[in-house]
């Protein structure tokens, strides 16, 4: 008789967030994206892992106390911005995923890193499956790179990829991009879900085994999140997004997680002819174009990571010609906006139910924590009653449902920022004002409720 062959076995994985399902769905039950199920061969398990290892083999279970920890050693750029986002350098055998819009940048970034690695007589390799050795060095020519121990190296098969790795044994990789890279024995397409799984496990395991700190670029979705399997993330040690507006010069650069470091700092880097240059205060370049004793501007010192950030918090009210009335906002929640409106309204005794509302943050940053409602509205009064606010005042504090001001963390940090750019007062809670020395030069004023802050704030016409 003749062996009947075996079935082959498929499944349906979302490309969008790893779902996998036995049959095609038009829309994923997960995500709810349409049409992102793509038809992938379940490959068979062979003998591997730990069920091939033997009893020497496996690791063992160690005390804590038995563990000899080694002090950190980090590899240092030439970038300071760069460094801090990554909380004080490169971490051996680290691996660090770095995402943003197409052209934003990240390759003029991580190539101008390795350039400045490279020349510090340390071996980097620097790989791209989406241009030949010959456009990345029209690239490093254009940047004006000339390092000895940079290797370039143009190719897409992880196979061939860790063969180099240990062949050059480099102080660094960078691949660009995770989602061109493939491994020969899954048979889906490159960019999937488990070629993109697959690709980084591999690699994590290179970094981690040689010590080789790995950069990976990662491509991001039309929602701005990076593309692939959200398992992705998890995998890796840092998650970096480049982020900034393709018509203007300025970036930044944000971490949203890292284990070496803390989250959610923040780099600024200006786009020039000879690459990115760092921009060291990047308060001075947020209020540069501030216009002074226009109704509805304020300023506010806000944290980013471990750095406060000064910048101009811009609000526009003007009478809606619809039965609802419009709230937008940009670089801000935006539900964020109705609720402080909602307050100003009761417990101001503001008429704004019938007023179209918009807020922006100046110069393209994103705002998220909740010291800046303070300023929002602050502004958003400015605006409504026509009446400016002292050029030299900052805005600090979170406000409460009940209209109260409250306390912020590391007021003495955000103050001595505003002391350093030349403001004369800051407007914050009551409850920050203990506890902490004041600088000489800057009046710190505390307030219990949002109407004081107003007529502490407002300048009369």
């Amino acid at each position: 008789m003749k062996r009947l062959a075996k079935k082959r076995k498929t499944t349906y994985i979302c490309q969008e967030c790893g779902y996998e399902s036995l049959r095609w769905m038009g829309k994923c039950t997960n995500c709810n994206n349409w049409n992102t199920f793509v038809e992938e061969v379940k490959q068979p398990k062979t003998v591997s892992g730990l069920g091939a290892r033997t009893s020497n083999q496996m690791s063992k279970p160690t005390k804590i106390k038995q563990i000899v920890s080694e002090k950190e050693s980090r590899m240092m750029t030439d970038m300071k911005e760069f460094n801090r986002v990554l909380g004080g350098g490169i971490v051996p055998g680290s691996l660090v995923l770095i995402g943003g819009d197409p052209g934003i940048g990240k390759s003029t970034l991580l190539l101008q890193t390795s350039a400045q690695i490279a020349e510090k007589n340390l071996s980097v390799l620097y790989i791209s499956g989406e241009e030949s050795m010959q456009q990345t060095k029209l690239r490093a020519d254009r940047l004006g790179i000339e390092a000895d121990e940079l290797y370039i190296l143009a190719e897409t098969n992880l196979f061939t990829i860790t063969h180099h790795i240990e062949e050059v044994k480099p102080s660094l990789v960078v691949i660009d991009s995770i989602q061109t890279i493939f491994k020969e024995e899954v048979t889906s397409a490159p960019g999937s879900v488990s070629q993109v799984r697959e690709c980084t496990m591999e690699l994590m395991k290179v970094a981690k085994t040689n010590g080789i700190p790995i950069f990976i670029v990662g491509h991001v979705t039309k929602e701005g999140a990076i593309a692939g399997p959200r398992m992705l993330e998890h995998m890796v040690d840092v998650v970096l997004y480049f982020e900034g507006e393709r018509h203007h010069t300025y970036r930044i650069l944000r971490s949203v997680k890292n284990r070496f470091g803390s989250t959610n700092e923040m780099g600024i880097f200006e786009m020039k002819e000879l690459g990115l240059q760092e921009v060291l205060n990047p308060s001075e370049i947020f209020l540069e174009e501030r216009s002074r004793g226009a109704s509805g501007s304020t300023v506010v010192a806000s944290m980013e990571g471990t750095r406060p950030v000064l910048v101009e918090i811009q609000a526009l009210i003007s009478p809606s010609s619809f039965g609802n009335p419009r709230r937008m906002a940009t670089g801000i929640d935006s539900n964020r906006v109705p609720l402080l409106m909602a307050v100003l309204e009761k417990r101001v005794g503001l008429m704004l139910q019938n007023q179209d509302a918009y807020i922006k943050v100046a110069g393209g940053v994103k705002l998220d924590e909740p010291a800046i409602d303070l300023a929002i509205a602050i502004s958003i009064a400015s605006s409504f009653r026509d009446q400016p606010t002292n050029p030299e005042d900052i805005f600090i504090g979170e406000v409460g449902l009940t209209g109260e001001i409250r306390r912020v963390s590391r007021i003495e940090q955000r103050v001595q920022e505003a002391a350093k750019l030349g403001f004369k007062r800051v407007i914050c809670s009551e409850n920050n004002l203990d506890g902490w020395t004041y600088p000489k030069n800057i009046e710190v004023v505390g307030v219990k409720t949002v109407h004081d802050a107003l007529r502490s704030g407002l300048l009369q016409k």
